[in-house]
């Protein structure tokens, strides 16, 4: 139970399966429902037949990666929450998944409990009306 709320969709997108299932386990015990994807092609394919209220996102993934997903990813649903995962530092790759409306970035190895409040975090946002959209009456 997420505190009387929903209980929070995620989407793990990353190649390294043990790192991803380790997540994908741990997030569960947590009381969030995970869907893992290995690959671009599996993070689009279930983006479009899941409902996912946030995504966590690799930057470096074999094939496409996590800017060419992250752009799709906004096509597809401009409001989703995405948040980038990183292990190389890459400052220009950062930079422009934030320009692309990633909400954050977290450097590998990622502190767990971290990730767990950034997820809860990004989804209390997108639940709550912002301030923009209150104010557009006036």
């Amino acid at each position: 139970m997420e505190d009387g709320n929903k209980q929070i969709r995620l989407l793990i997108v990353d190649d390294e399966v043990g790192f991803a299932e380790v997540l994908r386990k741990r997030m569960s015990r947590r009381g969030i429902l995970v869907e893992t994807a290995y690959c671009g092609e599996d993070a689009v394919r279930m983006l479009r037949e899941k409902e996912i209220d946030a995504a966590v996102l690799d930057l470096k993934l074999e094939g496409m990666d996590g800017i060419e997903i992250l752009k799709i990813f906004r096509l597809l649903d401009p409001k989703l929450p995405v948040l980038m995962l990183t292990g190389h530092g890459c400052e220009k790759a950062v930079a422009e998944s934030i320009r692309l409306g990633a909400e954050d970035y977290l450097s590998k190895p990622v502190d767990f409990n971290l990730l767990l409040e950034k997820v809860k975090q990004v989804c209390a946002r997108k639940e709550v009306p912002s301030e923009r959209d209150k104010d557009s009456s006036g």
